[in-house]
């Protein structure tokens, strides 16, 4: 056997044993492309001037300069309590997510029983459900821990909110800077929240992988334009600069 023949000969094996083929690969670093590529854009270039997210950050500053004007902040405590609540329970349903996606793991003889008897052509190999799942669980348990920090943030946000200073120090440089300081830590928790849903709106593309590559790549694509739109084409965003 000639060396090039040895390569090749090793290399369907690998995609015989994993039950992958060439597709499956360049299509999954799609994925992998498509949601880091628009998090990269949306968050770390200058087109991230123009997103909604940016807009509700500046609003998050405005809201922290605001509260800093009065003594009486039970309505910005109120507020700031619906966000954690929002944020704690997108944190448990990462983690219920995550024990359906193991639960998938382990009724994995039943659901290849099932898909060997659709009329779709779903048949696959148990290694490559395992492997599909187990990257679905990925995504999950990254969600989680997004959400999770981004509720222990809210927590550092509350207390930053109980220690500004009265509002007759509302025109000190103390002040400003303290409402600065809880508007920028505020900002951060919101962006890891949104990093958290990012990961279950590209977790659903994901699922297109256990039909086919193509609607892999077709549910990624799609997930990326819905959320493009979103950020720089929507209503609310028009509504919130006044267009």
């Amino acid at each position: 056997m000639v060396p090039n023949e040895g390569a090749v000969w090793h290399t369907n094996r690998r995609l015989t044993l994993t039950g992958f083929s060439l597709l499956d690969w360049i299509t999954l670093i799609f994925f992998g492309l498509a949601w880091f590529g628009y998090e990269f854009v949306v968050d770390s270039t200058a087109v991230r001037h123009r997103s909604l997210n940016r807009t509700i950050d500046e609003e998050r500053h405005h809201w922290m300069q605001e509260m800093a004007l009065v003594d009486n902040r039970i309505m910005d405590s109120n507020l700031h309590a619906s966000l954690q609540n929002g944020t704690a329970f997108f944190a448990s349903t990462a983690l219920l997510a995550v024990g359906a996606a193991l639960t998938l793991l382990r009724a994995t003889d039943d659901v290849l029983t099932i898909l060997a008897e659709m009329p779709f052509g779903l048949a696959t190999s148990r290694v490559a459900w395992e492997v599909k799942v187990s990257g679905l669980v990925i995504i999950f348990v990254y969600a989680f821990f997004k959400f999770a920090w981004s509720y222990r943030l809210y927590n550092y946000v509350a207390i930053l909110v109980g220690a500004t200073p009265p509002a007759k120090e509302k025109n000190t440089a103390k002040a400003k800077a303290h409402a600065e300081r809880v508007g920028g830590l505020c900002e951060v928790a919101g962006r890891h929240f949104n990093r958290g849903q990012r990961a279950f709106f590209f977790a659903l593309g994901y699922l297109g992988w256990f039909i086919s590559p193509w609607l892999l790549i077709a549910s990624s694509i799609a997930v990326a334009v819905v959320m493009w739109r979103r950020q720089f084409a929507s209503d609310s965003r028009r509504a919130l600069i006044g267009e």
